[in-house]
């Protein structure tokens, strides 16, 4: 084992104590339970909850991810945004499948939410522009607000024997069905 292996492994992974995932209290849509962990990440004082790796296309197929965080969750989906002419707006438009990497390390946990991204209205797109904070109160005709309407969300909560729980909610038909595991 080389020594960069050696320290890579000693380096603690999570904390000892943990929140436990009740399969029995699952909700049936799994928007609720991703909002019950973003509040619960909120409320413990996690350093930037709605920061989560954005993943995108390359022309050539390969995957590309950056940081970003998430500006709101409804109907349309979870949103991001980002100026039209931005590289991630170009990979979207060439294929506008992507997804999203949730990890709140002080509980464990983990989000992976994929499924397909469209660009939401000028309205939408103005008004985030100009409540960012470093906002002149001018419009900007490049931003422009995007929405993963998710077809998979993978929760994982971790444990401290390596025995991770894994739920699935697939989107089949207009509802969700769910499964533990992968």
């Amino acid at each position: 084992m080389s020594d960069l292996a050696a320290r890579l492994r000693a380096l603690p992974a999570f904390p000892e104590e943990m929140p436990d995932l009740d399969l029995d209290a699952l909700p049936e849509d799994p928007t609720e339970l991703f909002l019950t962990w973003l509040d619960e990440a909120i409320a413990s004082g996690t350093r930037q909850p709605h920061a989560m790796t954005f993943q995108t296309l390359l022309p050539g197929g390969g995957p590309v991810g950056r940081t970003l965080i998430l500006k709101d969750l409804d109907e349309t989906g979870f949103q991001i945004s980002t100026r039209n002419t931005s590289a991630k707006a170009h990979q979207l438009a060439d294929d506008p499948r992507a997804a999203m990497t949730f990890f709140w390390r002080e509980s464990g946990r983990q989000v992976q939410v994929t499924g397909v991204v469209t660009a939401l209205g000028e309205d939408v797109s103005q008004r985030d522009w100009l409540a960012r904070p470093t906002s002149d109160g001018t419009p900007n005709p490049e931003w422009q607000v995007y929405a993963l309407q998710p077809e998979l969300i993978e929760f994982m909560q971790a444990r401290a024997d390596r025995n991770h729980v894994y739920i699935s909610y697939r989107r089949e038909d207009g509802s969700w069905n769910h499964a533990q595991g992968r």
